[in-house]
């Protein structure tokens, strides 16, 4: 079994404590790994070798910089296969939507590869006689990237490409439940030719966030995981004078009208509900059916929701992994059981799923709930598994009306061939990330990954000009040079 170590100042090491976490195959249950459970005295010192490296890579031109980034994503090209196995056999999801998963994160590597144009400033001639203005950035410092399991390539590329492109130095905490992608990332920059201390990776636990959150050398914290967690984050960083974001939970619906395309409907919201096996933060999980849609979209996700072929990932033709662990499917469980003592009914039940030859592995077959409770617990709570709930309203505007009473405000989607109600929702969801016609509407690189209420804490987001507004500094130079100390060759 691998033992994974912790990489600080350019070398892999193991920390001295004997607390380990088993890395855990959730189509098996078989262990893959042991991580390192890193308390505070091992993220200080990560973050001191970070902050060594910090003055020499900021003083490294921003052209030389994304020459590594260059050489990172030939790496993560040519290594994709083996990277997409590496998420699919720690996290669960399919080879395909792992491989999708890494597109994306390639893409932010590209975007990143901009920062000598992104990260230009302005300036201002004669704002009196003889006065310039001038507005520069600068790196931060040592910034902090804290990241969840669902997402252990993608996620970790919305962050690190901009910041050291920006001339940050960076402390990685990956989940600790699925940390050998990110061991692979770091792995990648090293060989691409990134200076030692640039990039340090630390596994661990709350401790280690929390480490992170207070020391008085880190700037900065990006963070992605559940929005009780994220608020913890948020506050705890905040507090210590950090700039922080932290993006949370969610719960997105999805609205059919009856003019939609039902097939086109059905198979886009049975992709975006049940794909990852529902765990990622733009997963469809309930829908909202207007006026003659409840009957034809029912049937279809019904269909779509039990025909799913559903096992290990890493298998031809499977639709559908298992949930991260035995854990997770305890609890997806006791919340279907929950929505129907609060009073929904089961269209399609994916409790108590067995796979053969796959025993020990931790699956939920795809599961819907109709007549939701709209302030019941299926309707509030993110599931984060293959759960859609349903819920049948009259108007656009009463659906509009229960999005917006939502505490998160992550994703919203229609479905319809209506431009004036695609406008009207468009105009009026209170959501960051907004699709029509879409399941997931995930933000390009270029664009930020934007979330509201608690879906998002803190003002600037990952992704594109947001990620260079958050890892640098700007600073205002204002100058007089007076003709008279100009000296006479």
């Amino acid at each position: 079994m691998e033992m994974l170590a912790n990489h600080v100042a350019g070398a892999w090491s193991t920390p001295a404590s004997d607390r380990r976490l088993p890395v855990v195959n959730p189509a098996t249950g078989q262990a893959l790994a042991e991580a390192p459970l890193s308390g505070g005295a091992e993220v200080d010192r990560a973050v001191e070798a970070a902050a060594a490296a910090f003055p020499d890579w900021r003083r490294t031109p921003a052209g030389d910089r994304i020459q590594v980034l260059f050489k990172v994503k030939t790496l993560l090209e040519a290594q994709l296969d083996l990277l997409a196995r590496t998420i699919t056999e720690e996290c669960g999801k399919t080879l395909a939507e792992a491989k999708g998963e890494l597109r994306r994160g390639i893409e932010n590597v590209e975007v990143a590869c901009g920062i000598p144009l992104m990260m230009q400033g302005v300036n201002s001639e004669d704002i009196a006689r003889g006065i310039d203005e001038v507005m520069i950035r600068q790196p931060l410092g040592v910034v902090g990237v804290i990241t969840p399991f669902n997402f252990p390539a993608m996620i970790p590329l919305w962050f690190l490409p901009y910041a050291v492109a920006c001339g940050n130095t960076v402390v990685l905490k990956p989940s600790e439940k699925t940390p050998m992608t990110a061991v692979r990332l770091v792995r990648l920059f090293q060989e691409a030719g990134l200076p030692p201390g640039v990039l340090n990776l630390v596994h661990g636990g709350k401790e280690a966030v929390d480490a992170l959150c207070d020391h008085p050398k880190v700037r900065a914290i990006s963070f992605v995981g559940s929005s009780a967690v994220a608020r913890h984050v948020y506050s705890r960083a905040a507090a210590s004078g950090k700039r922080v974001q932290c993006q949370g939970g969610a719960k997105n619906p999805v609205v059919v009208l009856p003019d939609a395309d039902m097939e086109m409907t059905g198979a886009i919201v049975a992709d975006s509900a049940f794909g990852c096996a529902g765990q990622r933060c733009l997963a469809t999980s309930l829908a909202l059916t207007v006026g003659d849609a409840r009957g034809p979209f029912t049937e279809i996700m019904a269909a779509a929701a039990k025909n799913r072929k559903v096992g290990s990932g890493l298998v031809d033709g499977i639709q559908m992994g298992p949930v991260i662990s035995a854990e997770s499917r305890t609890r997806i469980e006791g919340l279907i059981g929950t929505g129907l003592e609060e009073g929904a009914s089961v269209v399609v039940d994916g409790r108590n799923a067995r796979v053969d030859g796959y025993e020990g592995g931790s699956f939920v077959r795809p599961t819907i709930l109709r007549d939701v409770p709209a302030s019941g617990t299926i309707a509030r709570t993110e599931i984060f598994g293959p759960v859609l709930g349903m819920i049948h309203v009259r108007t656009v505007d009463e659906a509009l009306e229960l999005i917006n009473k939502s505490s998160f405000g992550n994703q919203a989607c229609l479905f319809t061939r209506s431009g004036a109600s695609a406008r009207k929702f468009r105009y009026e969801a209170q959501v960051g990330n907004l699709g029509i016609n879409l399941g997931v509407a995930a933000p390009i690189a270029m664009f930020p990954f934007s979330g509201w209420k608690g879906s998002f804490f803190g003002d600037l987001h990952g992704q594109g000009r947001d990620g260079v507004e958050f890892y640098t500094d700007k600073k205002i130079v204002i100058e007089r040079w007076p003709a008279e100390w100009s000296r006479t060759f």
